[in-house]
């Protein structure tokens, strides 16, 4: 389901200057929809609003990552949650390296620098050989923010860390993506009368002074003829079971970067971490909201138009099309299961006995931090992680035990 945990007036009120920048955007977004036509669909929207330059939630200069709303930022991550997290991913990592022959390691969307600088830390301490760590973020902002990070933790391998603007044509190595596919656009469609439509967006003329953002539907094709059907929403929709009002999503830029990854991939892995469902769960009957979430200052809620540049919007994976998109692009599928049982088998408790636990002040909050990681209740079952490969003959050990690609 898509609950609203908070209403947006809720929320608190940013200050003068970021207003002013995301009315800077807001503008730009409504001379775009004129220019268009009127209309203009949901998944360039939330490109526009995630990654305009300059003024894009991403590519712009607000504070993202932390673990308060008092520091600014709207959300935490597994890596700002607890060095835990990176430290075990190593171990996984490290095997999937060894396994394929290869020394070389990139990370979409590296955040703060947090989990590129642990993950190097820990594979230098297991022992594994590795010559460099690529990242890939359209963010200058956070560009500097990971430089900073990473000469202050690790010092000593910065000079193996390099920013890339373009994906090299191959790459022999592990790729690493945390929270990077719910970051890609979704398109909307809704269903209303038994009918779809595709949910885009317009210009109210009558509310705000005549420039309020506002969803606006129009028909899909009609009847999910032939030629509909063989599209990716036309295909999605035309299995969604029932006749009542439904909202979802499709997920055509995460399935477009899933065949790029997997097709730059000569040697190794690709490990993706993100919450979602498979396919199934996706789409089922009941979740007729959609997934569609919104993030500002430790709230979320449904209102994609608010504080345009200064909010997340996300959905989740639908991780049986990521699957799919991989291996039609000629990669193995190397595992899928929940981010519990990943670590857990990657040894997430033996990397948390490493800390003296007669040293309370370090070992309750590394346990509580882990506790948060793993529990169904908190991030272990609502985080799923998926990995492709090539080159790699069998399993690695963080997949061993509870892989659920049998439900993709």
């Amino acid at each position: 389901m898509n609950p609203k945990a908070h209403e947006p007036a809720s929320l608190p009120v940013p200050e003068p200057i970021a207003l002013a920048q995301s009315e800077a955007l807001a503008a730009t977004l409504r001379a775009e929809v004129a220019a268009a036509g009127g209309w203009l669909p949901f998944d360039r929207y939330m490109e526009r609003t995630l990654y305009a330059p300059g003024l894009g939630y991403y590519s712009g200069g607000a504070r993202k990552f932390g673990l308060f709303a008092d520091d600014g930022s709207d959300f935490v991550t597994a890596p700002e949650m607890s060095p835990l997290f990176a430290a075990t991913l190593a171990r996984a990592v490290g095997e999937a390296l060894a396994a394929s022959g290869t020394r070389a390691l990139m990370e979409f969307g590296a955040g703060t620098g947090r989990l590129a600088a642990g993950v190097m830390l820990a594979l230098e301490a297991l022992g594994v050989p590795f010559d460099s760590y690529a990242i890939v973020d359209l963010s200058g902002e956070l560009r500097e923010r990971q430089r900073e990070t990473i000469a202050q933790l690790a010092p000593h391998l910065a000079a193996r860390v390099q920013w890339l603007d373009a994906l090299p044509a191959q790459f022999e190595g592990v790729v690493i993506g945390n929270e990077v596919l719910d970051a890609m656009p979704v398109r909307l469609f809704a269903r209303k009368d038994a009918v779809w439509h595709e949910r885009g967006v317009s210009v109210n003329m009558e509310v705000n002074g005549g420039g309020a953002l506002q969803f606006s539907d129009r028909p899909a094709m009609s009847g999910l003829d032939a030629d509909w059907t063989q599209s990716v929403p036309g295909s999605v929709l035309a299995q969604i079971e029932g006749s009542e009002d439904y909202v979802t999503e499709t997920h055509e830029a995460a399935l477009a970067f899933t065949r790029t990854i997997c097709t730059m991939l000569v040697r190794g892995a690709a490990i993706f971490i993100d919450y979602g469902f498979p396919h199934g769960e996706y789409y089922h009957a009941q979740r007729v909201q959609g997934t569609l979430m919104c993030h500002y200052r430790h709230r979320a809620h449904g209102d994609p138009f608010l504080y345009p540049g200064l909010q997340d919007i996300t959905a989740h994976v639908e991780f049986s099309g990521i699957a799919q998109a991989g291996v039609e692009a000629g990669a193995d599928l190397l595992g899928y299961t929940s981010q519990a049982r990943f670590l857990m088998n990657a040894g997430i408790t033996e990397v948390l006995g490493e800390i003296d636990p007669h040293d309370a002040a370090r070992f309750l909050p590394a346990a509580n931090a882990v506790q948060k990681l793993v529990s169904e209740s908190e991030m272990g079952e609502l985080f799923k992680v998926i990995a492709f490969s090539r080159g790699i003959d069998a399993t690695i050990a963080a997949f061993a035990r509870g892989d659920r690609s049998h439900t993709l």
